[in-house]
């Protein structure tokens, strides 16, 4: 099974510009509100999907844990945003690309 590892998506946001702000203490402290920013956050967490893996929702929710504490949140906009899609407790990454 591929490990879905938090701290180069992490890395990333807090050196993003946009982002960085969103970040304290080694974690997103919140989500952004505006759609645009949100999207571009949603964009670096689903970098960390292998296309082509599936995921069982448990090691999804480990991994959204540890960069959100609201992970069903986190985990529901990346799947209203398609960047991940679900079926039989099943995620698997369906968008995301470097912007």
């Amino acid at each position: 099974m591929t490990a879905l590892d938090p701290a180069p998506v992490l890395d990333a946001v807090a050196s993003h510009p946009t982002l960085r702000a969103f970040v304290r203490d080694g974690a997103v402290s919140a989500l952004p509100a505006r759609a645009g920013k949100r999207r571009v956050l949603l964009n670096e967490i689903a970098l960390a999907f292998e296309p082509g893996i599936r995921y069982p929702e448990r090691q999804v929710d480990d991994f959204l844990r540890r960069i959100h504490p609201d992970h069903a949140a986190l985990r529901r906009y990346l799947v209203d945003a398609e960047f991940l899609d679900r079926r039989g407790g099943l995620y698997w990454r369906t968008g995301g690309r470097e912007v």
